[in-house]
């Protein structure tokens, strides 16, 4: 009986997933909206609290983004297989389309058509990452640090050619630095993870409307 509900979960997982490559332009944090309303707010399988953090994670990591939190949330369900069929469902009809579409790209690129959908594709792609980073924001930047860090680093990306894994590395210095300093002097070191046992809907406060 076990064996079979764990089948069962490994095929909801690879379900949900391989529904959710096709159906999402721009991969990345495009796809995170997408995962949030699946994982969260559809089936429970995952508090928000633990999707933000499933989102830095990700978003840390080599690799894309939507995969390496298929992986994750995988992962955080069904162990090591359960990673590997989120990640086989979200890759699979991603794959098998862009074989296809680059067997006639090279037909219709010229078409005017097919260059006029594109544009508006990209309009739309644009539109999904900013959602995605706005609802991110919101999880991460919660209190005087968080928002001095990210504005640092916004700058440091924008004006210098610091490569990307030093900045990260960076800003997890700093916090390290800056809880264990705030506590060694006494004062309340507010982290994310406190701050969801307190306020569990200051991550994703519209599932909680």
């Amino acid at each position: 009986m076990m064996v079979k509900d764990n089948m069962l979960l490994l095929f909801r997982v690879f379900w949900v997933f391989f529904r959710i490559g096709p159906s999402t332009f721009g991969g990345g944090y495009a796809m995170i909206p997408v995962i949030e309303k699946e994982v969260i707010t559809k089936r429970g399988w995952l508090a928000s609290s633990e999707m933000g953090n499933v989102i830095a994670i990700a978003g840390s990591a080599p690799g894309g983004v939507g995969i390496n939190a298929a992986a994750f949330i995988g992962y955080r369900l069904g162990g090591i297989p359960g990673a590997v069929a989120a990640v086989l469902g979200i890759t699979m009809p991603t794959f098998v389309i862009v074989c296809v579409l680059s067997l006639f790209y090279s037909l219709f690129e010229h078409q005017v058509k097919v260059a006029a959908a594109l544009k508006g594709i990209h309009g739309a792609v644009i539109a999904l990452i900013i959602m995605a980073a706005y609802k991110m924001a919101k999880a991460a930047l919660f209190d005087r640090t968080t928002k001095l860090v990210a504005a640092a680093t916004l700058l440091l990306l924008l004006f210098t050619s610091i490569n990307q894994v030093v900045v990260m590395l960076g800003g997890a210095c700093v916090g390290i630095v800056v809880v264990m300093t705030k506590k060694k002097l006494g004062y309340q070191a507010k982290t994310e993870k406190e701050e969801a046992k307190t306020n569990p809907g200051f991550l994703y406060p519209e599932y909680y409307i």
